[in-house]
């Protein structure tokens, strides 16, 4: 969501007469748009500051903007601890971007736009025809990302979107339909839905917009004609429906890969999480899914050392593990974060104890990845070329694998190919293709 952000704001800057560069010591104007859903995120965000206020005074005429969630969550905290920071941007505020840099110049003061209103719109946004086409530095002009929502109402204990991304609102589905439509246009062949929670997506319509559940938005994005892969994320077990589960039966475009967040194998922890389903509830969604698309490759997300986690807690989360054999997973020590609830739980688990406890789950997930990989090998994928060069292309299946071919091809970024895979890496398959004589 972040990506697609940042290219609505680089969109703006370009109507106000903005050019991109390739380096932050040359920029007029440089943006930082900034994740805070994990303290390591945040920290980085504070040490490239520190850097830009060096640059900054070598060329005082330079202005910095921070965008997102840590703009958000920060506000005119940040100028009292980066008074160098010319621009505050909030998470709703970012279709103002062009008027909020021109008040900077104007006043010669910081200014801070971090308003969050209940009554707030996601605007109708079309892509300019050199975004669609990609800018100078986009490796993958092919591929692109729509967000269909914004916020979230679920109030996990431990996570600050909803206070950084505000409460759910839904775009209207003709909005993004002609956006996706005006990408496929200008040569996208494979579109990402984003939201914090797709799953509800249409609950809360963008004003007076006619409701649309998120499985029949999915039938019309599919029904455009030109766009040959779809794909989503995130979803939220709880809201996981069967009529989106059969979308993976019933859309030939959506891709079989499916990221499906369950944070913890423990009931316990689940529960302090404020996550709303058991581990029963989240097994019982995994085999309906892979019952109606038994290719599907499943990912996820997983918290080690939350608050309370104890050793038998954390043997859950593992036993879990076994018994799906996710694909992959995206997994973290627990950190708290600002005016969450789980900041104020008590049985914090240690450092030394969270990193031990992520280690053996990586080690094991990694295992069970590569276990995973090998079932490619010998078997047919198409994928979708990304990059090619002299030593061969790199390419990614539906499941989104990454295949790497040591071979030519006339072929370019965004054609479609059949390769055969002949071996599995940890992180990505090697394939080959017979070329036509």
């Amino acid at each position: 969501m972040n990506e697609r952000d940042s290219e609505i704001m680089g969109q703006i800057l370009s109507s106000h007469g903005y050019v991109e560069c390739n380096d932050m010591e040359s920029a007029d104007l440089v943006i930082l748009n900034t994740c805070t859903i994990r303290a390591k995120a945040e920290q980085k965000v504070m040490s490239l500051l520190g850097a830009l206020r060096k640059i900054k005074t070598q060329r005082p005429g330079m202005k910095i903007c921070v965008a997102g969630c840590v703009a958000q969550q920060e506000g005119d905290h940040l100028i009292q601890r980066m008074p160098h920071v010319d621009l505050v941007l909030g998470t709703q505020n970012i279709y103002d971007l062009g008027t909020y840099i021109a008040r900077t110049t104007e006043t010669g003061r910081p200014v801070i736009a971090t308003g969050m209103s209940k009554a707030f719109q996601i605007p109708a946004f079309l892509p300019t025809d050199r975004e669609a086409i990609g800018s100078t530095g986009d490796l993958h002009p092919f591929r692109r990302f729509v967000t269909i929502m914004q916020g979230c109402d679920n109030y996990c204990s431990y996570c600050v979107v909803p206070y950084t991304r505000g409460r759910e609102i839904s775009r209207s589905a003709q909005d993004i339909v002609a956006e996706v439509r005006k990408f496929v246009d200008q040569g996208v062949k494979e579109i990402t839905l984003l939201g914090q929670n797709v799953n509800s997506y249409g609950r809360k319509p963008n004003g007076t917009a006619r409701p649309c559940s998120f499985p029949e938005l999915l039938h019309q994005v599919a029904e455009i004609r030109g766009l040959h892969r779809l794909r989503f994320t995130t979803s939220h077990p709880k809201d996981l429906s069967n009529e989106l589960i059969g979308c993976f039966r019933d859309i030939a475009i959506l891709c079989p890969q499916f990221h499906l967040p369950v944070q913890s194998g423990s009931d316990a922890v689940l529960k302090r999480m404020n996550r709303h389903y058991t581990v029963a509830d989240y097994l019982e969604r995994v085999e309906a899914l892979f019952a109606c698309r038994p290719d599907l490759a499943l990912t996820t997300d997983i918290i080690v050392g939350f608050p309370g986690e104890t050793d038998e807690d954390f043997a859950l989360t593992m036993d879990l593990l076994e018994r799906v054999r996710f694909h992959g997973s995206f997994s973290f020590k627990y950190s708290d974060r600002p005016g969450v609830r789980s900041c104020n739980f008590d049985g914090k688990i240690s450092e030394q104890v969270k990193s031990e406890r992520l280690a053996i789950f990586q080690r094991r997930q990694d295992e069970i990845s590569l276990e995973r990989n090998g079932a490619y090998v010998g078997s047919r994928q198409e994928i979708m070329i990304e990059s090619t060069g002299d030593s061969g292309f790199q390419g990614r299946t539906g499941t989104n694998h990454i295949v790497h071919v040591d071979q030519h091809t006339d072929l370019g970024p965004g054609d479609l190919l059949e390769v055969e895979i002949y071996h599995a890496g940890q992180h990505s398959l090697k394939g080959r293709f017979h070329p036509k004589h």
